[in-house]
């Protein structure tokens, strides 16, 4: 089943590397090829053409999609590397039974907190997506162009790295559930083995 499972996995990622046709990509490098979070040597990098022969107001929404999960991404990580340095020690029930530090890390935290728990973070994610809490009073940042752009530029960048750790950071974490210890490493974060002392 294993090899099952690794044979279609490498068929799966073959496909990434196949060819794609120079028409297409050429029309889509045209269209946008000066947003930000274009960066050289790539340049705007589109590989499943998800803006070929699209409006503006498509790719804005695109973008802002991948803002978004940048955003949630970088959340994520630093959600998987904070428990494994220090935990608050505070009660999550009123009656005491659950404690912060009796909460796993990564996937295994899934199954430990309570249903109320779960309310509770899907109502506060909804309320902020709602309302749109954490902005400046005007809404806006007031910057000069050249600078704004540079940091929207970093902040996709930063969004697109994170979103790549969260998912080897899932990768790993589901691996070490089916098979504990199977990297031979006791924590989780083993490229920053400081961080633990």
């Amino acid at each position: 089943m294993m090899k099952l499972a690794v044979l279609a996995a490498m068929a799966g990622s073959a496909a990434a590397f196949a060819p794609a046709p120079m028409a297409k990509t050429s029309v889509s490098l045209k269209a946008f090829e000066d947003e930000i979070g274009a960066l050289p040597p790539v340049g705007f990098w589109d590989p499943a053409g998800l803006s070929d022969g699209i409006s503006p107001e498509t790719f804005d929404a695109y973008r802002l999609a991948e803002l978004k999960h940048g955003r949630v991404a970088q959340l994520a990580v630093l959600g998987y590397v904070a428990p494994e340095t220090y935990r608050f020690g505070y009660d999550l029930t009123p009656d005491g039974s659950v404690n912060t530090a009796d909460i796993p890390n990564g996937i295994a935290a899934i199954n430990a907190i309570p249903f109320l728990g779960w309310v509770q973070i899907v109502a506060f994610v909804g309320c902020v997506e709602t309302y749109g809490w954490f902005t400046s009073p005007t809404g806006v940042l007031d910057l000069p162009d050249d600078i704004l752009a540079k940091r929207q530029t970093a902040e996709l960048q930063h969004g697109r790295l994170a979103m790549l750790a969260f998912l080897e950071l899932v990768r790993h974490d589901s691996q070490n559930l089916v098979s504990p210890g199977f990297d031979g490493y006791d924590n989780m974060i083993t490229g920053l083995p400081f961080i633990y002392n």
